[in-house]
């Protein structure tokens, strides 16, 4: 039996290994059901793929990398990955190929076992690393099944389809399209750009980091640390109005002079000027999708696709347009992780059931009914602006606490209370109301259940790292193995000191 099972080998899984070990943990299994790690980044190829956050805050604190351009594309990222994972000896506790079917807590001898694709595991702890981008999203698109010519999802990438000279419907105007259209532009014969809303978008300030900075900065670690500082507080900045709604029109005046400079035409401006407030959908930066809409061969269908008929994309406004290929750029199931209704807890109840009317975690990280089940990037706990490595750091110093006192209180099993888990998203909600992520007019992305923001954080980043620091055992219910249970009534309710 091995002491903390991890559920997934992309950037948080690579990284809940690495902070177990510095915890003293070493018994460790990771479940990885591809045959490679790296997660979104193994599995996104599209071109121009890359981070929408800066290169230096998409790392993780204990291995800075010279990363080449201000924002790394997925190449690089992965790259960045394997080379960790690698000096880390991470690989060493990857069971590749290896995916989760079933995980079931068992409460008579307090542990979690699991079936996998290529046999049994059993484990005391269970960390699920599986992240937010998993699953693409696919339309339900009447006729799409019969298209004669190639379709693919974006977040599947088909590289055996040629788009050189090829008429290409484009089936949303989401972060994937704002990256991948600037690629595929030149190639193309055609492009139809389908978009059903209208994105905020900012210009992106990348560009290439000479080597020799990076050699400054390895020389001189304190300017390391101010220049991240700096790309810290810059996201700090944005992330701030977000939260008060009252101080966004610099942003808006912000990206209208973006869309009004890189679109001299009047007609597909107003078609590209979103009718709700900057932050209510998610925040896009480029300085290349504008440029791109507005070459001669491509044409923005402002209108969503309603059906496919033969070699036809047909929109709402009942727009005919010929294909050859259609490349579905619609997004992810964010926050459906598909392996919960593959998590059994105490009364034998999925994790999908438990979340069928809300998706909801203590700080984003346990589940009440769930003993020692921690989730990485968990509901509510990102933002526009927070940079992922940063969350999971936080969350993987609050899970290595957590299991730090299970191991020395000599207790079996930790679960959050339910009135801990409760009075945290009252908390959460209330104060998500007033923040744009909420009253924004957005819809769909930050909503996993209708009305129910499921993806968001309303507080700072200071704020979430500071909540993750401060582990309290008084919010768990500690549990001692059967051997050691003096009377029923106080099995239940023991606490470390």
């Amino acid at each position: 039996m091995a002491e903390v099972v991890v559920i997934g080998a992309g950037l948080s899984g690579v990284a809940a290994v690495i902070a177990l070990r510095r915890a003293g943990i070493d018994d460790i299994v990771v479940l990885e059901k591809s045959g490679r790690l790296g997660g979104t980044w193994r599995d996104n190829t599209y071109p121009g793929c890359g981070c929408d956050v800066p290169s230096m805050l998409y790392e993780y604190s204990f291995a800075p990398n010279p990363w080449s351009r201000c924002f790394a594309d997925r190449s690089e990222i992965l790259d960045y990955l394997e080379t960790t994972a690698a000096t880390h000896e991470v690989d060493r506790v990857i069971r590749y190929n290896a995916e989760v079917m079933s995980a079931r807590w068992d409460p008579g001898v307090h542990r979690w076992d699991l079936e996998t694709t290529s046999g049994t595991h059993t484990a005391r702890a269970v960390i699920v690393a599986t992240g937010p981008w998993h699953r693409p999203r696919d339309p339900d698109l009447p006729g799409l099944d019969t298209f004669t010519g190639t379709a693919f999802h974006s977040a599947r990438w088909n590289h055996d389809a040629d788009l050189t000279g090829r008429r290409v419907a484009v089936v949303g105007t989401g972060a994937s399209t704002v990256q991948f259209l600037p690629e595929i532009q030149p190639k193309a014969a055609h492009v139809d750009v389908f978009q059903s809303t209208p994105q905020w978008v900012l210009p992106k300030p990348d560009y290439p980091l000479p080597p020799g900075l990076h050699r400054f900065l390895g020389s001189h670690p304190a300017a390391r640390r101010a220049l991240r500082g700096m790309h810290h507080w810059t996201q700090e900045a944005i992330g701030f109005p977000l939260r008060h709604p009252r101080l966004l029109r610099p942003l808006e005046a912000a990206a209208r002079l973006h869309l009004r400079t890189s679109v001299p035409d009047r007609t597909l401006r107003h078609a590209l000027t979103p009718t709700y407030r900057f932050g209510g959908r998610r925040l896009i930066t480029s300085s290349t999708y504008y440029p791109a809409l507005t070459r001669p061969n491509v044409r923005l269908r402002p209108t969503r696709v309603t059906a496919v008929e033969g070699s036809h994309v047909i929109g709402a406004d009942g727009t005919r347009t010929r294909a050859d290929v259609i490349v579905l750029a619609t997004g992810y199931h964010i926050g459906d992780i598909p392996l919960a209704r593959r998590l059994y807890g105490t009364n034998g109840t999925t994790l999908a059931r438990t979340w069928a009317d809300s998706r909801r975690a203590y700080l984003g990280t346990s589940v009440s009914g769930y003993p020692n089940l921690f989730l990485l990037i968990g509901p509510n706990l990102l933002t526009g602006t927070t940079a992922v490595p940063t969350v999971v750091e936080a969350q993987l110093r609050y899970i290595t606490t957590a299991l730090t006192r299970l191991r020395t209180s000599g207790c079996a099993a930790l679960d959050v209370r339910p009135e801990a888990e409760e009075a945290h998203q009252q908390a959460l909600h209330g104060a998500l109301r007033t923040t744009v992520y909420n009253t924004g007019g957005g819809s769909g992305y930050y909503f996993g259940v209708p009305g129910v923001n499921t993806f968001c954080w309303p507080w700072s980043t200071g704020t979430l790292v500071k909540r993750l620091h401060a582990f309290a055992p008084d919010a768990y219910t500690w549990t001692l193995p059967p051997s050691a249970m003096p009377h029923p009534r106080a099995a239940n309710d023991r606490r470390p000191a």
